[in-house]
């Protein structure tokens, strides 16, 4: 050993029996660096991965919605047919009736067919048939013949509204339903006075102004629809108010036949009836 030792402090001697430990930390660290650069190698590769499959996704704009917020097309319905002025049906049957407005008569079998009725009709297929609308909701559902009440767009035009401003329709709006109320009933007092549409084609004495005419009892409706400071209250005959309750339509109020269709449509029962 004291000749090994001799031997490399001369200079001579193996690598390895002379210099092993000052090679030790370089050693290391190349062994170090080495693993460092394997590991960024593979991080880009799944980075890079994943951008490509996120580039065949699509990216992360979700696919019920666009970049500029619009409302997906699966919002609309399409109209397959006009039936009259105000009621249309939508692709799967169910038919639409329009909210707050009401048009002559054209298919009510118990009705001739009245002034402005068909010009009315044909405005309404003009507007929206075989076009895609929008449904609006107000409170109710459906009507007693089961027909969805509506509000109906296309595009940006309101058609309700637009039918009433153009002579075509007039203003009937009834509670709950009266979200637009104040719209048509100025929409149609505009109209009147510059003679638009029916206000101008039908004789003052035929055309059918819903919120103008007296209360009448439909002969076989006499539960009474009342609005009073306690709300939207019906009464029944035997009901401790019911002979002294009048019904003032043009202020919607309403009758109704049946307990339920009183119920569904926002009434509830006057507590003094038996």
């Amino acid at each position: 050993s004291v000749a090994v030792r001799k031997n490399c402090e001369t200079g001579g001697g193996f690598l390895g029996s002379c210099n092993y430990k000052n090679m030790i930390l370089p050693v290391k660290k190349i062994v170090i660096g080495f693993g460092i650069a394997v590991v960024l190698i593979v991080l880009i590769a799944l980075l890079s991965g994943d951008d490509e499959q996120a580039k065949q996704d699509g990216g992360s704009v979700p696919l019920a919605t666009s970049v500029t917020g619009e409302m997906p097309s699966h919002n609309t319905v399409l109209a397959v047919r006009v039936i009259d002025g105000d009621t249309l049906e939508i692709e799967g049957g169910q038919k639409v009736r329009y909210i707050g407005i009401d048009t002559p008569e054209t298919v009510d079998p118990r009705k001739p067919v009245q002034c402005f009725g068909v010009e009315a009709s044909n405005r309404n297929k003009q507007l929206v048939e075989g076009k895609r609308i929008r449904l609006e909701k107000d409170v109710s559902e459906t009507d007693k013949y089961n027909r969805l009440l509506r509000y109906v767009y296309v595009d940006d035009v309101f058609i309700n509204l637009k039918l009433v401003q153009d002579g075509f329709a007039y203003s009937s709006t009834f509670p709950p339903d009266v979200k637009y109320q104040n719209q048509f009933t100025e929409a149609q007092r505009l109209a009147r006075e510059q003679g638009k549409g029916l206000w101008g084609a039908c004789p003052a004495s035929t055309t059918p102004v819903a919120t103008q005419t007296p209360a009448t009892q439909p002969s076989s409706c006499n539960i009474k629809g009342n609005i009073s400071s306690g709300g939207k209250i019906y009464h029944l005959p035997g009901c401790a108010s019911y002979d002294k309750t009048e019904i003032k339509e043009s202020q919607g109020e309403r009758w109704f036949c049946s307990e339920e269709e009183a119920l569904t449509a926002g009434w509830r029962k006057a507590l003094n009836c038996p």
